[in-house]
Parts: structure tokens; sequence; C-alpha cells
């Protein structure tokens, strides 16, 4: 009973999950521009990078503690178009029910978008204020404390 109890809210949670959207940096850049939130976390990753994989809990966390003080979570998948459904599943298996991104076009015309100090490497975490400026970069994995400290900066100056 409770097996088939936890595959249905499996099930439920997977079909609530809304899919991933292609896009360019420039499409993402414009939604954080565009969002009503005091702070936007955007986070770069991969279903092949490990430490992508082992700071997700960290940043889902993240949403679900500071997302009614006004901090959205945006997610954008740099799998490649082959490795789409992975992405896509991996999302489901996490419990994303919000919004998330697949990257296209140019690498380096994306990384220069978000930060030309970025060298591509994942994971990368963007953190942006209420008019769309970015604050901080955290390069490679990060910790809960990390996004923490970085947001709560972009808090006190909003």
């Amino acid at each position: 009973m409770l097996a088939s109890s936890i595959l249905a809210t499996a099930l439920l949670v997977a079909a609530a999950a809304p899919a991933p959207t292609v896009a360019t940096a420039d499409q993402v850049l414009r939604a954080v521009r565009e969002s009503k939130a005091r702070v936007v976390v955007v986070n770069v990753w991969a279903t092949w990078c490990v430490p992508c994989r082992e700071e997700f809990p960290d940043l889902l966390k993240l949403r679900r503690t500071y997302g009614p003080r006004g901090v959205t979570l945006v997610l954008v998948s740099a799998d490649f178009a082959a490795e789409r459904a992975q992405a896509a599943a991996f999302l489901s298996e996490q419990g994303v029910d919000f919004p998330t991104y697949l990257k296209t076009g140019d690498d380096m015309q994306f990384i220069n978008a978000f930060d030309p100090a970025w060298s591509g490497a994942l994971p990368a975490t963007f953190i942006y204020d209420a008019r769309g400026r970015l604050r901080h970069a955290l390069l490679g994995k990060s910790s809960y404390a990390q996004f923490e400290a970085k947001i709560l900066d972009v808090l006190k100056g909003a």
C-alpha cells in the first residue's frame, strides 16, 4: 500500500512539472529583467555534471526558504540536444514544478551574455537584483550557505 502511494505521488509530481523551454541566453536574461522578484538566482547545470546534481537539493531548498521573500530560482540546463529528455526526467525526479529552460545557441555567446569572466564550466550560478543587474557569480559547486549569503546580501541592498 505504501509503495503504491509513493508511486502515485511521484507520478503526480512528474505530471505537474512543466516541460523545459528551449531558450537562448538573451531570452533567459529578458525573463530575469522582466521578473517581479527582489532577487533572481539563475543556475546553469547539466545532468552529466556531478557537482551540478550534488548542489541541486540546496538550490531547491533555497527556493522553498526564500521564495516567500521574493527570491526566484531559474534553472537552465546546458544539456546537449540529445540529452534533453534526461534533463526533463531529472527535473521531474527532483520535483521541479516551476518553469525551467534548456540552453540553445552558440556556447560562447551564451557564456558571455551571463558573464565574460565565466569560463563556461558548470555549475554556474548568477544572482541578480530586482533591476536585473548581476550582483554575484558563483562558479563551481556551491553550498546552501554560500547561496544564502549572496542572496541575503542582495536582499539587504534592495
